[in-house]
């Protein structure tokens, strides 16, 4: 089963660290790790920086451009007024069409704040209940947890391929 979780982190450098983790995991049989971005916001910054891996190299390029369109939209376009609310709208039917719903995109945006880090992975065959115990202890929380299906996941490299 292929997931999408988001996990928010109380400092800014909490999700680079909770990657380590979840590569050490990864080593250890607990997932497979097929794509993971990192997004950050430093104190003092106006918005976050995105950070995107190319775990699964074949199909790096169509993870980018879905990291890029979620946060994308979620934390660039709001800057820039109501001219791009169609287009938000639009990036909200894109990720919802293969299983995050908006008010897991409206939890992220809100609980992404200044001094506060995200890492968000798309894996596989994962024992999130292992996973989950690894990522805790880095003093983190689940903010999105969504089981994709295939043919979800087909759709969104389809989409984004």
């Amino acid at each position: 089963m292929t997931t999408f979780t988001a996990w928010k982190f109380e400092t800014e450098d909490g999700a680079a660290k909770a990657v380590v983790a979840l590569k050490a995991a990864q080593g250890d049989g607990l997932v497979k790790l097929v794509d993971h971005a990192v997004i950050a916001w430093p104190n003092g910054e106006q918005r976050p920086e995105l950070h995107h891996s190319r775990d699964e190299t074949k199909r790096g390029t169509a993870w980018g451009a879905f990291w890029g369109l979620l946060f994308g939209g979620l934390f660039f376009a709001p800057l820039l007024g109501a001219a791009v609310g169609a287009g938000a709208g639009a990036i909200t039917k894109s990720v919802a069409g293969v299983g995050i719903p908006e008010e897991d995109l409206e939890s992220i945006r809100d609980q992404l704040t200044e001094g506060t880090s995200l890492l968000c992975a798309v894996t596989e065959n994962a024992d999130m209940d292992r996973l989950g115990e690894r990522l805790r202890q880095l003093q983190s929380s689940t903010l999105v947890a969504t089981n994709l299906t295939d043919a979800e996941r087909s759709l969104l490299l389809e989409t984004f391929g």
